[in-house]
């Protein structure tokens, strides 16, 4: 049997808009996946909702519809989205007007039943994560568009293999290989060179989107169409793999995949092959996610030029200590930022920022108060006195949490095109997500000279969130650089490199298929990307930061 070729055109809630008609008119692609939804696209489909209940999903997706449903369904191609985000099947209904309209003849189905707000009272958004059966049901009756809200971003993927390939539940290690292969995809051109940490080795200015050759057995080469930008091979598909992943078990809601498991191998230029993946039973629960308003919050960020920047910065803080004193909030964070330079040639260069950031439940508390308070400074404070922009009246912020429950909690429904409803049983087995021995480890390098380097010159890095919490992938090239990070870089040396991490908990998971180590640091997050609690607020680089910092490198590898 030929494979299933699927491609993914959307790897986030605005993506390149170009990216659906680039992969119907670059080469041979039976399916396109579009992937919309992320913990924070949530929370602003929620607040869209707020202000328009036919509001919810995302509207950019019909826009490009638009362009080129005609030319999907003159090759044949089946689109399959999780741009439904809260309204799955709204979307499919003005899916269908706008196909009406255009006058091309397609079937649209939906898949429904992850809305659990309802159970979740004070939420603004709670979605349970579905798995690819719905979207393979779908699919078998004949759509040619299928629209889904909060499923998993490798159901996009495991839905169309099942279809094809006529996989059932217990189907574990196929499903498992489709996962990994969607895991692959989801983000669209970070497997093809796309945020990639050696970036310099290939020309990313455009890379193109992401294609898998699924095959009946489960495993896939992951490709892009000829003459795109961008480069596929081992290192993007690697740190794609450890992109906000955990340990060796990477569950799901039909099935848990085992990345400890996972064989990579190039497979001749921009094609690498993915084998040998095992799967097991998922766990007996759902994730869901939960989104409410956490409050509100307020910034500015004052520039600090020239001499004297941790004075200037005393100042301004004794300064409006008054008038936090006077309605404190329930949260103040300040940041010196120490982005000077000594004997600077550019202004820009010789200053620091100082970042001050408020949270309470109450606007006024973080709105007009404070920032009265803060431009009164104006002719008042440090010589040099800016902010680089008026702080405002205070906006709203978002919390997430992931909970879970029971399958049996949600009403997993494909609806056909022609509106029969069907539902898609909860998995008859399950297993426990246990933790996976730690696995042996190479021998260490011998003893040899060293030097004083960044780690990043012999390893690579990709860093993302999952709710307050942020994982950190380490790849090494080479089997020897291997052996020296598996032994070095221990959980005391990443927080004694990370100091942000330091009063965290962190846990290794060392996977020595992928010549990686991951590391899950608990809680750096707060509350999650929504509630921007740091710098950095969705760990994007935290990877690269860790890549930046010396270690006493053995001399063979540099």
């Amino acid at each position: 049997m030929n494979p299933l070729r699927i491609g993914n055109f959307s790897g986030f809630y605005g993506d390149r808009f170009d990216a659906l008609r680039e992969m119907l008119t670059g080469g041979e692609v039976d399916v396109l996946t579009g992937d919309y939804l992320a913990e924070l696209t949530m929370l602003i489909l929620g607040r869209d909702r707020l202000k328009d209940p036919s509001a919810g999903y995302a509207r950019t997706f019909l826009r490009q519809l638009e362009d080129c449903l005609g030319l999907a369904r003159e090759r044949g191609v089946r689109i399959v989205t999780n741009a439904g985000g809260l309204d799955p099947a709204g979307l499919a209904a003005r899916t269908r007007e706008l196909a009406d309209r255009l006058g091309v003849p397609v079937r649209v189905a939906h898949v429904e039943g992850d809305d659990l707000t309802a159970a979740h009272p004070g939420t603004l958004a709670a979605h349970a994560y579905l798995g690819g059966f719905g979207i393979a049901a779908c699919l078998r009756a004949g759509a040619d568009v299928v629209v889904t809200g909060r499923v998993t971003d490798a159901a996009l993927v495991t839905g169309p293999a099942a279809a094809r390939f006529g996989w059932r539940p217990a189907d574990h290690d196929r499903l498992a290989g489709a996962v990994v292969a969607g895991h692959v995809l989801e983000c669209g051109t970070q497997a093809t060179g796309g945020n990639y940490a050696f970036f310099g080795e290939g020309d990313v200015r455009r890379p193109g989107f992401p294609l898998a050759e699924i095959h009946a057995d489960g495993s896939s080469v992951i490709t892009k169409h000829p003459g795109t930008g961008g480069f596929v091979d081992v290192g993007t598909v690697t740190a794609q793999l450890l992109y906000e992943t955990g340990g060796a078990r990477y569950a799901g809601p039909d099935v848990t995949a085992r990345l400890d498991t996972v064989r990579l191998s190039q497979d001749g230029p921009d094609r690498v092959r993915i084998e040998g993946v095992r799967g097991e039973a998922p766990p007996p629960t759902l994730k869901t996610g939960l989104n409410r308003l956490g409050g509100f919050r307020n910034e500015v960020v004052f520039v600090l030029t020239g001499l004297d920047i941790e004075a200037k910065a005393a100042l301004v803080r004794e300064q409006l200590s008054d008038a936090l004193a006077k309605a404190p909030p329930r949260e103040v964070r300040w940041e010196l930022v120490r982005t000077d330079r000594a004997d600077a040639d550019t202004e820009e260069t010789a200053s620091a920022l100082l970042r001050l950031v408020v949270r309470d439940p109450d606007q006024q508390v973080v709105g007009r108060a404070l920032s009265g308070a803060a431009v009164e400074l104006a002719l008042a404070s440090y010589p040099g006195f800016h902010v680089l922009s008026p702080p405002g009246k205070g906006a709203p912020y978002g919390v997430f949490e992931d909970v879970y429950v029971p399958h049996g909690a949600v009403d997993h429904v494909a609806v056909l095109h022609d509106g029969r409803r069907v539902p898609v049983p909860p998995p008859q087995e399950t297993r426990p997500l246990d933790a996976v021995p730690s696995p042996p480890l190479p021998a260490p390098l011998p003893p040899g000279p060293t030097r004083r380097a960044p780690l990043g010159l012999v390893v690579g890095a990709r860093s993302g969130d999952k709710g307050g919490n942020a994982n950190v992938g380490l790849w090494a090239r080479t089997d020897d650089a291997w052996r020296w990070l598996a032994h070095t870089v221990t959980t005391d040396t990443f927080r004694q490199l990370l100091p942000e991490t330091r009063e965290l908990p962190v846990t290794r998971h060392p996977l020595p298929n992928l010549r990686a180590l991951n590391f899950v640091v608990e809680g750096i997050l707060g509350d999650g990307v929504a509630a921007q609690a740091r710098f950095d607020p969705q760990a994007k680089a935290l990877g690269e930061w860790l890549r930046s910092r010396h270690l006493d490198i053995p001399e063979t590898l540099l």
